[in-house]
């Protein structure tokens, strides 16, 4: 059976809407470090929970470090990337987890509903500044998965929502960041060798 490329990507109408919606937005997001309500922690856990549903590699492997560092352990990262992070939320965060989850898999068309539950919950500022987090989360989400498809053409599978042309400038706009991250990563994932010495001398029968 032929593989398909199935990640949400970037048109290029979409990347170029959602770079003036961050510009234009930049005063809000400082903003946001304002707000006593959105700690550090609850930051990273709404990024991660995007992040799990748009599948994106390598925000998946910068906010699991920057995770660790604002103070989450490996076993609720490990959570939220399965989402199942329900028991490990506060009742503070858990609305707006949620609605990050929702955000996420409707594609950016959140139901009404949803978003009236949000702002009930939560009020102004709060809900408008944790779904402008979700948009700047999302497109990182989107930027990552857009260089995937890249290499998919490469690899011979395309993804059936590009087009060639925006692939090649992305590529060329994106390489020089794209290709030492990916290094970085396949480095931090191999295994110790000096570890893996030790750990052989150990088990090795006398």
């Amino acid at each position: 059976m032929k593989q398909r490329f199935n990640k949400k990507i970037f048109t290029a109408s979409l990347f170029f809407r959602d770079i003036g919606y961050l510009i234009w937005n930049l005063p809000k997001f400082l903003a946001i470090r304002k707000n006593i309500d959105i700690s550090n922690i609850f930051i990273e856990k709404i990024m991660t929970v995007t992040t799990a549903v748009n599948g994106c590699v390598y925000c998946a492997w910068l906010h699991a470090k920057k995770a660790i560092e604002s103070g989450i352990s490996d076993e609720e990262i490990k959570n939220m990337m399965k989402l199942q992070f329900q028991a490990d939320a506060t009742e503070f965060e858990l609305e707006g987890l949620l609605y990050a989850q929702h955000y996420a898999e409707t594609n950016r068309k959140p139901e009404p509903e949803m978003t009236e539950k949000l702002f009930n919950y939560y009020g102004e500022p709060t809900s408008s500044q944790i779904i402008l987090l979700i948009r700047q989360i999302n497109f990182g989400n989107l930027y990552g998965n857009t260089w995937d498809a890249v290499m998919s053409r490469f690899k011979g599978i395309p993804s059936p929502n590009s087009n060639i042309i925006f692939e090649i400038c992305f590529l060329l706009l994106n390489f020089v960041f794209f290709i030492p991250v990916t290094i970085l990563m396949k480095l931090e994932k191999k295994p110790n060798q000096d570890e893996l010495k030790i750990k052989a001398k150990r088990t090795t029968p006398i």
